[in-house]
C-alpha cells in the first residue's frame, strides 16, 4: 500500500533517562520482513514507561516509549501473512523473541534470553506511527473502543498472568490499585472472587473507586484485611509491601510480584513465610497470554476507566501517574 509521505509522523522521544520527553517530527518508517506499519489510535501510559524514562530498567536511548498500543495496520512487509492492511490490532510489551533459546523452545518465551521490548529496546507507541513484528500483535475485540482497549495490552495482560498464578484463590488482595488492579478486580469479581484493595495511606479516592467497582474492602496497604487472604498480587513497585502481604495471607497462600521493577524487599521474620507461603514474580508475558486474555469470556465484563491526553501532553500524563493522581489508566491519543 503506498504511504503518503506528506503525512506528518510525530513522536515523543526520551533522549536520556531523567528528562522530559521531546516532541519530534520523523519520517514515516517502512516495515521490514515480517513487520507491519501501524497508525497509532491510542497508547496507554504504563508504570513501566516511568521506569524506562527514569532509567530503572534496561532500555536503549533515544527511545520512543509506549507498549499499550491500539492501532491500524496501514502497510505490511514481505512475508507477513498473519495481518492485513486495515486490521485493528494491539501491540504489547513483548516485541520479539529469539525463538531458539532454551526458554523459547520450552514455551516460556516471556523469559527469552534476547528479547526485544516495545517502547524500551525498540520504538513504541508514543507516536502517530510505529513498526511492530506481525507475529507479536493481537487482533482486538471489536466491542471495545480504542482508548478503553489500550490499557488491556499491558495492565490487563500482566494482571491476567498474575491472576492465573494465584491458582484457585477466592479471597484475593490487590496491592496498588492502579491501572492493572482496576482491570483485574473486575475479572476476579466476575469469577466470584472476594477482592480486597490496598492503596496508599489516606488515598480515599482510590479506596472509594475500588469499592465502587465491587471490591469488598479497601484500606491502606499496611492495614490488616478483615479475613485471611488466599493470595495477594503486588502491583505497586514497593518492596516493603511484600512482607505486609505475607502477613495477610493464610498458610499455603502466595504472593505474586507483578511489577517489572520494585524497590528492595526488606528482611522479615521467617515465621511470616513459614506455613508453605510462597513469593513469586511475573516476568513479561507470552503470546498465549495475549490470545487467551483477549478471547476469554470475561473480556466483555471489563470497563476500563481512562483519562485521555493528547500525544503532545505525554509528559503531563507521566507526571500524573507518578504523583498518583489517576484513577484507572492514562491514555495518549495521537
Amino acid at each position: 500500500m503506498p504511504i503518503d509521505d506528506s503525512e506528518a509522523c510525530w513522536a515523543m522521544v526520551c533522549d536520556l533517562p531523567g528528562g522530559d520527553l521531546r516532541r519530534e517530527q520523523q519520517r514515516i518508517p517502512r516495515p521490514g520482513r515480517g513487520e507491519v506499519l501501524v497508525k497509532v489510535r491510542a497508547c496507554g501510559v504504563c508504570r513501566t514507561d516511568l521506569h524506562v524514562v527514569d532509567g530503572e530498567i534496561p532500555a536503549r536511548y533515544p527511545i520512543v516509549p509506549g507498549h499499550e498500543i491500539v492501532g491500524e495496520v496501514i502497510d505490511v512487509g514481505k512475508g507477513v501473512q498473519e495481518l492485513s492492511v486495515g486490521e485493528r490490532i494491539g501491540v504489547p510489551w513483548l516485541g520479539r523473541t529469539c525463538g531458539t533459546c532454551p526458554y523459547c523452545r520450552a514455551g516460556r518465551e516471556n523469559l527469552c534470553d534476547t528479547p526485544i521490548f516495545t517502547g524500551a529496546t525498540r520504538d513504541g507507541g508514543y507516536a502517530t506511527h510505529m513498526i511492530a513484528d506481525a507475529q507479536f500483535c493481537f487482533p482486538l475485540p471489536g466491542t471495545i473502543g480504542d482508548p478503553e482497549a489500550a490499557p488491556l495490552l499491558c495492565a490487563g495482560l500482566i494482571g491476567w498472568r498474575a491472576y492465573r498464578m494465584t491458582g484457585n484463590a477466592k479471597r484475593l488482595g490487590l496491592y496498588g490499585f492502579g491501572a492493572a488492579a482496576h482491570i483485574l478486580a473486575q475479572v476476579a469479581l466476575a469469577d466470584g472472587c472476594r477482592v480486597f484493595a490496598f492503596t496508599r495511606e489516606d488515598d480515599r479516592a482510590s479506596q472509594e473507586f475500588a469499592l465502587k467497582l465491587g471490591c469488598e474492602w479497601a484500606d491502606s496497604s499496611l492495614a490488616k484485611p478483615p479475613v485471611e487472604l488466599d493470595a495477594a498480587i503486588v502491583f505497586a513497585p514497593v518492596g516493603a509491601l511484600v512482607p505486609a502481604a505475607l502477613r495477610a495471607v493464610r498458610k499455603g497462600g502466595c504472593i505474586i510480584c507483578a511489577g517489572i521493577h520494585m524497590s528492595d524487599i526488606p528482611s522479615f521474620p521467617y515465621a511470616d513465610l513459614w506455613g508453605e507461603r510462597s513469593i513469586k514474580s511475573i516476568a513479561n508475558l507470552t503470546r498465549e497470554d495475549g490470545r487467551g486474555f483477549m478471547t476469554a469470556e470475561h473480556i466483555s465484563c471489563i470497563r476500563t476507566h481512562t483519562t485521555q491526553y493528547p500525544l503532545e501532553e505525554a509528559n503531563q500524563a507521566l507526571r500524573d501517574l507518578r504523583e498518583g493522581k489517576l484513577q484507572g489508566a492514562a491514555v495518549l491519543i495521537p
